[in-house]
């Protein structure tokens, strides 16, 4: 195989990046459409469509803003480059944008409860498919791994048997959906799964992102210092689930007692 691949279609001549990205984003959608006719949802169609709104603001801004900072070096020597500045995004930098301008939102409109489950599992789907397209892009997208001399090593054009490290990433969350799809069909907490999901990829990204090429300061590429800062974000979560949960319960423990003793 030799790398970029593109797909002729007649006269056209279709980057695979570009069109496996745009069947990433059709498949979520229609998967995203599929859960909710299914599931049903926590909030009405107009707060949805508002969380989508601003999921997809979020989205845009932060996959952008995170991939200047993945390199810091590279970004300090070219930060007054324009060409620089408007090309790449990151997912992890999507996912950090997208939830924090949905909780921005939510806030706005009084939502309380967690809207995120639906997208657990097109998340997964759509970023697998797009990590294809990154794959069959070759050097030109940034997302391959270091050399090795491990037999799964690619030659994606330089000569360098490499980490297929967007191989390594779709087998990631083929099993990571898989559990999340486990996870569906048992009783869960409203926020379970979009919680699991996430956490699932930031570990994922933390690990991976040591075989790939890339600044980094105090021995952590950028994208690494962001999927650290969402794990402690989400066990700092967690813990004040737990407390909450545990002052529920035990005002219901007090609660039944003196139904009891009357």
């Amino acid at each position: 195989m030799s790398f970029p691949v593109r797909f002729h279609l007649g006269p056209l001549v279709l980057h695979a990046h570009w069109l496996l990205e745009s069947l990433a984003y059709s498949i979520g959608y229609f998967l995203y459409r599929w859960q909710r006719k299914r599931h049903g949802d926590v909030v009405n169609f107009e707060h949805r469509m508002w969380v989508v709104a601003a999921a997809s603001v979020g989205a845009a801004l932060g996959s952008k803003v995170l991939n200047w900072f993945a390199d810091p070096h590279l970004f300090l020597r070219n930060w007054h480059n324009p060409y620089f500045l408007m090309s790449g995004k990151t997912v992890v930098g999507g996912l950090i944008g997208g939830l924090f301008a949905v909780e921005w939102a939510k806030q706005r409109l009084g939502i309380t409860a967690r809207t995120g489950d639906l997208f657990a599992l097109p998340l997964c789907a759509g970023i697998a498919i797009g990590r294809i397209g990154c794959f069959l892009s070759g050097l030109e997208d940034d997302t391959y791994g270091l050399a090795t001399a491990l037999p799964c090593g690619v030659d994606f054009g330089d000569g360098l048997r490499r980490h297929p490290t967007q191989l390594y990433e779709i087998v990631w969350l083929a099993l990571l959906a898989f559990w999340i799809y486990r996870m569906s069909r048992r009783a869960y907490r409203n926020g379970d799964l979009f919680k699991t999901f996430m956490v699932g990829y930031f570990v994922f990204r933390l690990a991976v992102d040591f075989i790939k090429p890339g600044g980094t300061i105090g021995g952590l590429t950028g994208i690494q210092w962001a999927c650290l800062g969402m794990l402690v974000y989400y066990a700092r979560v967690q813990f004040l689930s737990t407390k909450q949960q545990e002052a529920i319960d035990e005002r219901q423990r007090n609660f039944t007692s003196r139904t009891q003793s009357g």
